[in-house]
């Protein structure tokens, strides 16, 4: 090892190093960052010399699990980047349907282990998103309307602190840790080394819900997000749906859907019906195993993307004239784009039933998310395309009101406000009190 990273411990990779072209790589490749080294720990003790290594060497520190932060905040310029992925040991206590996961386990371990046991989880959609990172900011998944946010099922978890110290937190110790752990995002307050969340009830099946309408037109998907917004006022808490409304360089106009139903086909048909019967619509319907729904929606994903992209949250019911505006944004796309997307996730059912300060996950009553983005293949139109986002965001701001911390938006100038509400106050206190040198520090931690 260099003399430079004496005392770290775990594998270090350095710019010389033959592998740290791909180490220094995120999911978004439209990410670029050139870090000072990246430490993948095995141990507590790695990331304890790591924290300690950095604040000796005055060297600022990153946080990665999974590497799927859309703007990049788990990687920097001239940092160090500690990298728990290797950190993966799961285990279940079947008497007390607990889960206890290391930092650095990602869904799709998670989502094998308790599925193999027969239970469901309220996780992610990615099957390589670190499931701290997505517990920590909340957690929208397609169980979150039946099963709650990933926050809410989190009962305990242990942090390492900026003097390398490890900390517990629950809701007896540290209390007001484990409420800013349960959504302020990942990266502010420590490096988190495990998680322990309480199983839900185990199910044989769950019903696979696909959305299709293919060779659509501006009206077409006009009409469906005036139907969503009305069908999802009282919706059945067991479906958890998301929607897409894209312009895609293969297929033009078109929307997608897919969602997870906590009952039979039969039901999911019923309820769906104001959607599916929109000209055009096909409805797939599969009642299968929960490990096989999930699989089935995390094939779908590449390897990796490049994009830009941004999530709001929506409170309020549009108009004609607004839900044409929020189609017209993805009429045409910007040079190099291959996909430019409007998406809704739903909210409401337990998400709701959770107060919006009973956890640092602010955002409980909104009605759904809308996410808004571009897909290049290309680096040379990373730039257009993050400008077309900038522009286009503009409008989406006006009509939404507060930011999804887990789709993080680099421009956002007031993000504390938009991402937390009225807990960004109290966020700030407890990072004062664990955090008070602000060791861990990126783009948009909370100061």
């Amino acid at each position: 090892m260099d003399d430079r990273y004496c005392g770290l411990t775990g594998e270090v990779i350095t710019p010389d190093d033959p592998g740290y072209e791909e180490a220094r790589q995120e999911w978004n490749r439209a990410i670029q960052k050139l870090p000072l080294a990246i430490v993948y720990c095995s141990t507590v003790c790695d990331v304890s010399n790591a924290i300690c290594w950095a604040r000796n060497s005055c060297v600022s520190i990153r946080i990665r699990s999974g590497g799927h932060n859309y703007e990049g905040y788990s990687v920097g310029n001239v940092v160090l980047v500690i990298d728990i992925s290797r950190m993966n040991g799961l285990e279940i206590d079947r008497e007390n349907n607990l889960l206890k996961a290391q930092g650095g386990v990602k869904n799709n371990q998670l989502y094998g282990l308790v599925a193999a046991e027969g239970y469901p989880f309220p996780g992610g959609t990615c099957p390589t998103v670190g499931v701290s990172g997505y517990a920590l900011g909340g957690g929208w998944g397609y169980s979150c309307r039946h099963l709650g946010l990933g926050c809410d099922s989190l009962l305990e978890l242990e942090l390492v602190d900026y003097s390398g110290k490890i900390i517990l937190a629950n809701e007896c110790c540290n209390p007001d840790l484990f409420w800013a752990c349960r959504g302020a995002g990942g990266g502010n307050f420590g490096v988190v080394v495990s998680l322990t969340f309480k199983l839900p009830p185990k199910v044989h099946r769950v019903s696979l819900v696909e959305l299709y309408l293919p060779g659509s037109t501006e009206e077409t998907q006009a009409i469906f997000i005036d139907a969503w917004q009305r069908w999802l006022i009282g919706l059945d808490e067991r479906l958890t749906i998301i929607a897409n409304m894209y312009n895609s360089q293969r297929e033009g106009l078109a929307i997608y859907g897919r969602g997870i139903f906590y009952g039979p086909p039969e039901e999911a048909a019923e309820i769906l019906q104001p959607l599916a019967s929109i000209e055009g619509m096909r409805l797939t319907l599969q009642y299968i195993p929960f490990f096989e729904a999930i699989n089935q929606i995390g094939e779908s994903y590449p390897d990796s993307e490049q994009f830009k992209s941004t999530g709001r949250f929506v409170y309020e019911e549009y108009d004609q004239k607004e839900i044409a505006e929020i189609v017209g944004l993805i009429r045409t796309r910007p040079e190099g784009s291959i996909l430019a997307c409007v998406s809704v996730y739903a909210l409401g059912g337990k998400v709701r039933e959770v107060s919006n300060d009973a956890t640092a996950f602010y955002h409980r009553e909104a009605k759904y998310i809308i996410g808004f983005q571009s897909v290049w293949l290309e680096q040379q139109y990373a730039q257009k395309n993050t400008e077309w986002v900038q522009q286009k965001f503009d409008y989406l701001k006006s009509i939404t009101m507060g930011s999804y911390v887990n789709f993080p938006y680099s421009d956002l100038p007031d993000y504390e406000e938009a991402y937390y509400g009225r807990n960004a106050g109290r966020l700030e206190r407890v990072k004062s009190i664990y955090d008070p040198l602000d060791v861990f520090t990126f783009p948009q931690s909370i100061k």
